[in-house]
């Protein structure tokens, strides 16, 4: 079972730079029409196929993003 993620954005620390979709193996990340308050386009997560590698976040040099992986789900233990 693959590993199910998702990615934060911090719009307002977002240069829009797209090194994160660049480095996005599943290309789940593409530069939205909506603007911050710096007038910069944002990145946005736009599918749900994140695996949680965290690339986004280890290329974005404004730490504006993070990833959160789900837990996987606990086996039963046999007695």
């Amino acid at each position: 079972m693959p590993v199910k993620a998702t990615v934060i954005i911090d719009t307002e620390l977002c240069k829009g730079c797209e090194l994160c979709v660049m480095a996005c193996p599943v290309k789940g990340l593409q530069l939205s029409d909506r603007f911050n308050l710096k007038g910069y386009r944002v990145v946005e997560l736009y599918t749900e196929n994140c695996t949680g590698c965290v690339n986004c976040a280890l290329v974005c040099p404004d730490a504006a993003i993070a990833v959160y992986r789900e837990k996987k789900p606990q086996k039963a233990q046999t007695a």
